[in-house]
């Protein structure tokens, strides 16, 4: 690794935990419904109580809550869908495209609603400026704050003694939205803005080429015709929701989406900041902050272990060119390492940077093609979503996620003490642990299953377009990434096609909302109980020996879960690469 590299991992850290310290403060603010800095914004919070029929401090049950989410879920796939289909005869559609086919339909609505927000279309070329805005870019608000709400749901029963309710959804739904979310991408919006990010609604825009050329048919090629369209709304809050589905089809590799290395930096902060700073938000509610920096610093352990890996193994050549005598080697007009598939404007640092922090988060947008990664780089944003992006996650998601799995740490700490298992005065008994055992067993079940039958059919074989293990790597990518909510991909599989898009669809909402309703579950259960004194036998949750126990239930867990698959896959390819096999 380079001197840059280091800097940049280390400042990126640094800025990310110092940001998440008031940020996390505010957001349990917010949740908790004392004043805070947007107080202000009161009134329009009663009216959209008002105009719902919604009575906010009427609280609910986790079933009552559980039923509240997944409605508004399936409202909003709905919607989407529609619009989807009825876009050729819809306004601001400048450039006249056409109806989406039902199967992509189905999965883009899916995708956008579960907070994975998958592509399996180009969005210069398919979507609409009014479907880009009304139907993606608002699902990226509502599936964010979803998983805010439920996180904060899944709090308030830690932090509660015998209660039958866990908070009210509509009234968590509609704080975080109009709190945390919108606040923040208005100021993103316009900083991306600065940097050259476009936001119009004009035609796309034809300009003559400073270098023309000829097409592969000999016919001169002297124009090119540049999208347009309101990106950099749809930009801020694609980050900041750890959402990740680009505007233009590559994503914030587009000059038009991330045209500078402080635009690039600043996106990367937004995708994990907010995780981040829910892990102070859960210290607060809980009223002990040093529960909340235990799961950060468990997370942070996780992610600087995958980012390092990644950037050391982007910073390698590639033995067969180096073989051929290409100087891979960094210099003052070079980056550096392996460049295949990497903005030249970015390099291997900021890129193997992004890789690992949008599938650390359930964001999945890229600036650089993770396909073209070495075998073992980009096994590491796989394994990043294998372990269900617990280190730092999606907005809530990733924290209520790394929960199921602090639940599985206490119940084995427990057993090997010989005491009841307890965190944060709560036993965790039978039934929490089947809710803690469905949630992290679910997405893993996804995934490979959905590997399983799509190399195993014609219908799955027949769009790999890289044979071999690569092309397993490839599906086995494609169903980490919708079974774990993420959206980026390998880009060597062509999975725009009625088999790819239903089995994805259906992986995405079974992880999404598999992985919810156990959590609500469990809430409700934590929040009848009552709280167990602190005695000599209560295993601290909040030191050194705690954060490592966690970090090794996570690891250990997708070890033994995903190792073989990972063996077939990017581990051979790798050998492969090498000359070790053949």
């Amino acid at each position: 690794m380079t001197a840059h590299a280091w800097t940049l991992l280390i400042a990126y850290v640094a800025i990310l935990t110092l940001l998440a310290w008031p940020l996390g403060t505010f957001i349990a603010s917010v949740l908790e419904g004392r004043r805070h800095a947007f107080s202000w914004l009161a009134p329009v919070e009663r009216l959209c109580y008002r105009l719902a029929g919604v009575r906010p401090e009427q609280e609910m049950t986790w079933r009552g809550y559980a039923l509240a989410t997944l409605a508004f879920n399936a409202a909003g796939m709905l919607f989407v869908y529609a619009l989807q289909r009825l876009q050729a005869w819809l306004p601001l559609n400048p450039q006249g495209l056409g109806a989406i086919t039902p199967d992509s339909a189905f999965n883009t609505a899916v995708s956008f609603a579960t907070n994975t927000n998958w592509q399996g279309y180009g969005g210069e070329t398919t979507m609409s400026y009014l479907t880009q805005m009304l139907g993606l870019a608002v699902q990226n608000f509502v599936s964010a704050a979803s998983g805010i709400a439920v996180m904060a749901a899944v709090i308030r029963a830690l932090a509660r003694r015998s209660s039958a309710t866990i908070g009210n959804f509509w009234a968590d739904l509609v704080r975080s939205t109009l709190y945390v979310l919108l606040p923040l991408s208005i100021v993103l919006a316009l900083v991306l803005v600065s940097q050259g990010v476009v936001q119009n609604f004009a035609p796309y825009q034809t300009v003559s080429l400073v270098d023309p050329h000829r097409a592969a048919d000999g016919a001169a090629v002297t124009e090119q015709l540049l999208p347009m369209g309101p990106a950099a709304a749809q930009v801020a809050i694609k980050q900041l929701g750890t959402n990740g589905g680009g505007f233009f089809n590559v994503n914030s590799a587009h000059p038009f989406e991330n045209p500078t290395p402080l635009s690039n930096f600043i996106e990367l902060l937004a995708i994990l900041v907010i995780s981040a700073a829910l892990c102070i938000t859960f210290g607060r509610m809980v009223g002990d902050v040093r529960q909340g920096w235990a799961l950060y610093a468990a997370m942070t352990v996780i992610f600087l272990l995958a980012a390092t890996s990644c950037l050391w193994l982007e910073h390698q050549p590639n033995p067969r060119l180096a073989a051929l005598g290409v100087d891979a080697a960094p210099s003052a007009i070079q980056p550096g390492g392996n460049m295949e598939g990497k903005e030249a404007r970015f390099g291997p640092a900021e890129s193997a940077l992004w890789a690992t922090a949008t599938t650390a988060a359930s964001n999945g947008s890229v600036n650089a093609m993770h396909d073209s990664f070495s075998p073992l780089g980009g096994l590491v944003p796989i394994v990043l979503m294998q372990l269900g992006e617990v280190g730092y996650g999606g907005v809530g998601s990733g924290l209520y996620g790394m929960l199921a799995f602090v639940f599985v740490a206490v119940f084995v700490a427990g057993l090997m003490i010989g005491r009841t298992p307890e965190y944060l005065g709560k036993k965790i008994e039978a039934y929490e642990m089947k809710m803690a055992s469905l949630a992290i067993l679910f997405p893993l079940f996804v995934v490979l299953l959905g590997t399983a039958i799509s190399v195993a059919l014609p219908a799955g074989r027949a769009t790999i377009f890289n044979p071999g293990v690569h092309g397993f790597s490839e599906v086995l990518y494609a169903y980490s990434s919708a079974g774990n909510n993420n959206g980026s991909a390998f880009a060597g599989l062509g999975a725009n096609n009625p088999f790819y898009n239903v089995m994805l669809g259906l992986a995405m909402f079974v992880a999404r909302y598999a992985l919810m309703v156990p959590m609500l579950a469990l809430a409700g259960s934590l929040a009848a109980k009552k709280k167990v004194p602190v005695s000599s036998g209560t295993l601290p949750t909040h030191g050194p020996l705690f954060v490592a126990l966690l970090v090794g239930t996570v690891l250990i867990v997708g070890a033994l879960t995903f190792l073989p698959s990972l063996t077939v896959g990017p581990i051979v390819e790798h050998l492969m690469l090498h000359g070790g096999a053949r």
